[in-house]
């Protein structure tokens, strides 16, 4: 197992970012000090040697206007919040609006535009990076003071670990996630639509045109949002408006590290398998992607990439009737995601 450290450039304000390499097992995995964000992995493939399966940048500037969110970590609050504004306890909070009406992603400034504490360490499982982070209250809107803390790294089974904490000295949603996109063919090498994929849930949180939920939780059987069998993605792409990007309700009991989702991409024979914590994951199948430079002359497009984003669901504090997504002096905020490669 190996860490190394290098500067990756200065931010306008002259603070240094830097980028960590971890290596354990068959894996590589790269990670910037801003946003928190994952920049590369390297996997193995069945006979055509090791490429990079996450889309992004080569350098720091780019990630500065990154605007798809490739591969930063999400907060306060992942997916949208409608209309920009919840009540809690009497109160109504209005937050920073930054798609149309509705907050995205956490707002205008969400942590993912924020240079965050890390340190990188060792232990007997695999090696890390430990990022931190304080948002003040009023930041973005949310209401108290939030401290981040989230841990990256590699075990030497060849498994990604993100763990997500936060603690909160008043009541407030948090919904931490990683925007990773994923291309198990190797980013820039076409889109995704070829690959397989299976979704351990049994309904899906449907919503409006804007994408902010209904509140129903509709079942999956036997329509376009079924993956409880792997079937390929471009299957019954067609009959879903815009493409995916959709949160999925996951079967078996939130809290524990279960099954979530599979995938793999034939030609190379890579397949990922993710767990989590959370009670949903928000497949998103890069609908939105323009025309995008990406890492060593890669250019990406509209689908060049997949997202499995493990999350509470959207605009749950604004419906009763999700998991509560309020956290506070009295509850912290823990959740995992693994992410498990072979070839």
């Amino acid at each position: 197992m190996k860490i190394s450290k290098k500067t990756f450039g200065l931010l306008s304000s002259g603070k240094k970012v830097y980028l960590y390499t971890l290596k354990a097992g068959d894996l590589s995995l790269s990670l910037s000090s801003f946003g928190a964000s994952l920049t590369s992995l390297l996997v193995p493939s069945c006979d055509h040697g090791k490429v990079d399966v996450l889309l992004g940048y080569s350098c720091l500037e780019a990630y500065t206007h990154n605007t798809p969110y490739f591969g930063v970590t999400i907060g306060r609050f992942g997916n949208r919040i409608g209309r920009g504004r919840f009540s809690l306890q009497g109160t109504e909070y209005g937050l920073n609006q930054n798609e149309g009406a509705h907050t995205l992603h956490g707002g205008r400034r969400g942590f993912d535009k924020l240079l965050w504490k890390a340190d990188a360490y060792e232990d007997r499982d695999g090696v890390f990076v430990r990022f931190e982070l304080m948002s003040p209250d009023g930041d973005e809107g949310f209401p108290g003071t939030c401290k981040a803390v989230v841990s990256y790294g590699l075990t030497k089974t060849n498994e990604v670990i993100a763990d997500y904490q936060a603690r909160v000295d008043a009541p407030c949603p948090v919904n931490l996630t990683n925007h990773a996109y994923f291309n198990l063919a190797g980013e820039g090498n076409g889109d995704i639509l070829s690959h397989e994929a299976t979704i351990h849930a049994d309904a899906y949180v449907q919503v409006d045109a804007s994408l902010i939920p209904t509140g129903e939780l509709v079942p999956v059987a036997g329509g376009p949002y079924d993956f409880r069998s792997r079937k390929s993605i471009k299957q019954d792409f067609d009959a879903v408006p815009g493409g995916y990007d959709h949160c999925f309700v996951l079967q078996a009991e939130a809290g524990k590290l279960r099954p979530c989702a599979e995938v793999y991409e034939r030609s190379s024979g890579r397949s990922l398998r993710v767990f989590t914590t959370q009670p949903g994951v928000q497949f998103y199948t890069g609908n939105q992607i323009g025309v995008v430079p990406g890492k060593a002359g890669s250019v990406y497009t509209k689908h060049s990439g997949f997202c499995l984003e493990t999350q509470h669901f959207p605009d749950a504090p604004n419906k009763p009737q999700f998991p509560s997504s309020i956290y506070g002096p009295e509850r912290d905020y823990h959740e995992k995601a693994l992410f498990a490669f072979d070839w």
